[in-house]
């Protein structure tokens, strides 16, 4: 018995070692490398996890096999501390190695279920770095360009025909139409019209979709920065913020709770559009993206897309930006003028995530469309 005990203990430091290395592995300045590393949690990597842990929660349990149910000689007390711990042992590890592969989108990439939805849903990637299917025959169809930031890409829906893109291009009709959808998530006006030059394709229309924070850039010029969250570093508890930052199960649970002030974006966004300063130098970053569009004689539509749990606030933000739009006789869609008839928390993919749902995707598509078939000549 006792040598069985010596032998578990000596798998038990192996398996101990493989697991530091796969859940500590910057402890030891070593680095897991694969495509879209940091934003998505590679599949194979947890299931190493997993199983590393799952030997582990087996080998424990023929220590206490051996230890505690096979010694007759036990303290009764001991023994039932011991049957106690191994069950909760148990019901952690087990608890844990199923949250390795639960997914939930977050507003962004920070915890590790939202690295798993975006290694489960976020797919197929294009050779330019889109979330997006490649286009067949488009050299016989009117190519749209759709340029945004993680509403365009559809940041919180599985499926990509959900978003507005696809819709539309159902809607114009996928044999007429092919609509590319150019959407990164934390893109601002500045990064869309340098991917937008990039573009091997270039657009016969142009949809541009625009949200209050995509004046970062400019607000940065003029040294007002949006406050960054340091996520765990509000765990005071010395080593607990590591933990929670590598393991899954408390990973999960720390990110069903707010840990940024709502305000540190509200107030950002009020100071950028009311500083000429910083509004000014935004709207001839947008003024190259007009241009751009008339170059390539390429009739342009923008979606205005509001903070959709805070609709008024976020039209008195970019009040100014619509106006520029509209003086120039580009069709706006006003999204906020028709989020009436979609209740809030309809508005948005879930609870920790406020990116634009389903609802507002086709609520979207639809407005565009009928904006689109109001100037006929733009899809000749």
């Amino acid at each position: 018995m006792t040598s069985k005990l010596i032998t578990s203990l000596v798998r038990l430091i192996f398996l101990g070692i493989v697991a530091f290395f796969l859940f500590f592995p910057d402890k030891l300045s070593i680095k897991f490398d694969y495509p879209y590393a940091g934003l998505v949690d590679n599949f194979y990597v947890r299931l190493a996890k997993a199983t590393s842990l799952l030997l582990i929660l087996i080998e424990l349990l023929r220590m206490f096999y051996y230890g505690v149910i096979k010694n007759p000689k036990g303290n009764k007390i001991i023994t039932n501390i011991a049957t106690l711990g191994i069950m909760v042992v148990w019901l952690v590890g087990i608890l844990e190695i199923a949250f390795m592969f639960i997914s939930q989108s977050h507003e962004g990439d920070l915890s590790k279920a939202s690295q798993i939805w975006f290694a489960k849903y976020w797919k197929p990637i294009t050779p330019e770095g889109y979330r997006d299917f490649p286009k067949s025959n488009p050299e016989q169809k009117k190519k749209i360009l759709v340029l945004g930031d993680s509403f365009a890409a559809g940041h919180g829906l599985e499926n990509t025909e959900d978003r507005f893109s696809d819709q539309l291009e159902k809607k114009l009709g996928a044999d007429k139409v092919a609509v590319y959808n150019l959407g990164v998530s934390g893109s601002d006006t500045r990064d869309e019209f340098e991917r937008l030059q990039k573009f091997p394709v270039k657009p016969e229309v142009l949809v541009l979709e625009y949200f209050p924070n995509d004046i970062e850039k400019a607000a940065r010029d003029a040294k007002l920065t949006l406050a960054q969250f340091q996520p765990y570093d509000d765990i005071k508890m010395p080593g607990v913020g590591s933990l929670v930052m590598r393991f899954y199960l408390p990973n999960y649970i720390y990110w069903q709770f707010p840990h940024m002030p709502p305000a540190s974006i509200t107030d950002f966004v009020q100071k950028s559009y009311t500083d000429t300063t910083i509004l000014n130098p935004h709207l001839r970053d947008l003024q190259k993206i007009v241009d751009y569009a008339r170059q390539h004689n390429a009739p342009m539509y923008v979606v205005m897309v509001p903070f959709l749990q805070n609709v008024e606030k976020s039209n008195g933000y970019t009040k100014p930006i619509e106006e520029f739009f509209i003086k120039q006789n580009i069709p706006v869609v006003r999204l906020s003028e028709y989020l009436e008839s979609i209740p809030a928390k309809e508005r948005i993919v879930g609870k920790n995530d406020g990116h634009a749902s389903a609802k507002v995707n086709a609520l979207i598509a639809e407005k565009l469309y009928e904006k689109m078939r109001q100037s006929p000549q733009a899809l000749k």
